[in-house]
């Protein structure tokens, strides 16, 4: 048998910590993957045990580090009362101060991940704990990955979704008519990685597979992936992305101006008094003589004034 002789190669090129080596291994994962849950939803458990073997050998090794020790992982979810790439802060009245009161009390949110048990075996009871942990690993390692791989993650989350419902006839989709349970970070999963295919050449299907995840998700009542899958679905641009798949990829994304931009162009009642006293502490008969020119002055003012505040978007262009 072919299959037990390139799972053994693969695991000793992953065991080897080889950079290259290791994302030679993960680029076959999605199909490792959907290997093993065809077989299991089959029932015939023991033509997967190469398949199996793999999995847990790279899940236990990904689950340590160098000295054996058990990692974990942090994510610092970030504050919208900090600038970034992405977004300023909103500079008006008392929204500025309650961001700055929280920017200032360091109030962040981390999201932590293990430590991971050890796995000797796959069971239906940590199946998914084992499948989710490694599809992370893949999508942490998406750029490396070439067309080939995203083209087979994209298809395989589109079969996992629909195979043994309705939809599995529309899509055409021959060979396992069982359903394929899920868990619902397995499925948050899989949408991370289809997002990443979307700017990265494979646009039509991105597309298929996430409305075959949010009609899976939908008939499960998962909530974490119908809120990521509608939230890429409607960040998404009208028209797939023309550009090239290799090479550097640009997205245009309109932004407010930054609050320094803001403060010194927008028209305060503080200015408007300012300009009224000004007026006033002129002489009555200077004022009547000058109507005709102040009231031209006050005039430009006011449509500079405007000119500068109506400016309130400008494009950029971030390289991905």
């Amino acid at each position: 048998m072919l299959l037990e002789p390139v799972c053994h190669q693969l695991f000793e090129f992953y065991r080897s910590g080889e950079e290259q080596l290791l994302r030679f291994t993960l680029q076959f994962l999605p199909e490792l993957i959907w290997c093993y849950l065809a077989v299991s939803a089959s029932r015939n458990v023991h033509s997967s045990g190469c398949i199996e073997a793999l999995l847990l050998g790279v899940y236990n090794l990904e689950i340590v580090d160098k000295q054996g020790h058990s990692k974990v992982l942090s994510f610092t979810i970030p504050s919208l009362s900090k600038p970034s790439v992405y977004h300023e802060p909103s500079s008006i009245g008392s929204m500025a101060l309650t961001e700055s009161a929280l920017s200032q009390h360091g109030l962040s949110k981390v999201v932590y991940s293990g430590p991971h048990p050890q796995r000797e075996m796959l069971t239906a009871q940590n199946r998914f704990e084992v499948l989710t942990f490694l599809l992370l690993c893949y999508n942490a390692t998406l750029t490396y990955m070439p067309s080939v791989s995203l083209q087979s993650l994209c298809q395989i989350c589109s079969r996992i979704s629909v195979c043994g419902y309705p939809r599995q006839h529309v899509r055409k989709y021959k060979g396992v008519s069982s359903r394929i349970p899920v868990s619902s970070g397995f499925m948050v999963q899989m949408l991370t990685g289809i997002y990443f295919a979307f700017y990265n050449g494979e646009w039509d299907l991105a597309q298929k597979a996430l409305d075959d995840i949010i009609y899976r998700a939908q008939l499960e009542l998962y909530p974490e992936p119908l809120l990521v899958a509608n939230a890429i679905k409607a960040s998404l641009p009208h028209g797939p992305m023309k550009s090239s798949k290799e090479g550097t990829r640009c997205i245009q994304v309109e932004i407010t101006p930054t609050s320094s931009r803001i403060s010194r162009n927008a028209v305060t009642s503080m200015s408007i008094r300012g300009h009224r006293w000004k007026r006033h502490g002129r002489s009555k008969g200077s004022r009547q003589n000058r109507s005709s020119s102040d009231m031209e002055s006050v005039s430009c003012w006011n449509l500079q004034s405007r000119f500068k505040y109506d400016l309130s978007f400008e494009k950029i262009v971030f390289k991905i």
